[in-house]
């Protein structure tokens, strides 16, 4: 059964009967990097037990197709640079819902505390008064470059992992992440800000040659790996034709065939 979509968000009524409805609660649930069974259990039970749904353009959305007619589907998806749904609304959509007596899932891609903003979610509903429950997903930061046979950590290659958003390039904790290459330097949203990105590596003093992984639509059929190095990262994305979404990884961890694996990216005997 295919669960019901609401056209105009926020905008069905909450579940009928005289006065006011008891209060409902909010699930946030990391739904990880797109591929449904990866979902974890946790999540799938709350998602089955949902009066509504809120849910995002990344992520396991395929699950939707599988909910009982009865939930209600408001989409508030983002692209790169367009918000159609801000993150005000989606926080006033889901607590209005939550108010009228529903059981709200926001169904998040990744997991919601890693720039999912879950946080912010978490305290417009607590300023409500409202319950709300966190389940975490696998996080593509991790998972995806895992499914490309790419461990963020390797003894003697890489004894720690920084995670950063690639928006407007590198902070300075990234910087310097990068030009020690000691630690795996793992960019999320840095696909528009690659040569931002690599420039200021290089000026930084990075080696040149530093080992570049760019994983595009991880953990779908889709999942695309582009290997280079960091010098020509920024050249190699644009000819052939990187695209969000799409998690970098920087550092020696990234090299080809660290750990047996065939040139697609995949473990070898290991599908994805």
């Amino acid at each position: 059964m295919r669960a019901r979509t609401t056209s105009e968000p926020g905008g069905a009524a909450g579940p009928p009967g005289s006065g006011h409805p008891p209060r409902g609660r909010v699930t946030l649930v990391g739904g990880g990097p797109g591929a449904v069974d990866l979902l974890t259990l946790r999540a799938w039970r709350a998602l089955r037990s949902a009066d509504v749904v809120v849910a995002d353009r990344l992520g396991a959305v395929g699950v939707l197709d599988d909910l009982p007619a009865t939930t209600d589907v408001v989409h508030v998806g983002k692209t790169s640079g367009h918000h159609p749904v801000p993150q005000d609304e989606i926080n006033r959509i889901i607590v209005a819902r939550a108010l009228a007596g529903a059981h709200v899932v926001r169904l998040k891609g990744g997991d919601p505390f890693l720039f999912g903003r879950g946080g912010e979610e978490v305290l417009a509903c607590r300023e409500a008064g409202i319950e709300v429950d966190v389940v975490p997903g696998v996080t593509s930061a991790v998972g995806v470059p895992e499914l490309a046979g790419i461990p963020v950590t390797h003894r003697g290659t890489a004894r720690g992992v920084h995670i950063t958003s690639g928006h407007g390039g590198l902070d300075t904790a990234a910087i310097a992440t990068v030009r020690e290459n000691t630690t795996t330097l793992v960019v999320l949203m840095g696909v528009s800000s690659l040569s931002t990105i690599v420039q200021q590596a290089l000026r930084a003093g990075t080696d040149p040659a530093t080992p570049v992984a760019i994983v595009e639509n991880g953990s779908t059929p889709a999942q695309r790996v582009t290997r280079t190095r960091l010098d020509e990262a920024g050249d190699v994305a644009t000819r052939e034709g990187v695209a969000a979404p799409a998690v970098i990884v920087i550092g020696g961890v990234a090299a080809d065939g660290l750990l047996g694996g065939a040139r697609d990216g995949r473990l070898a005997g290991a599908g994805v």
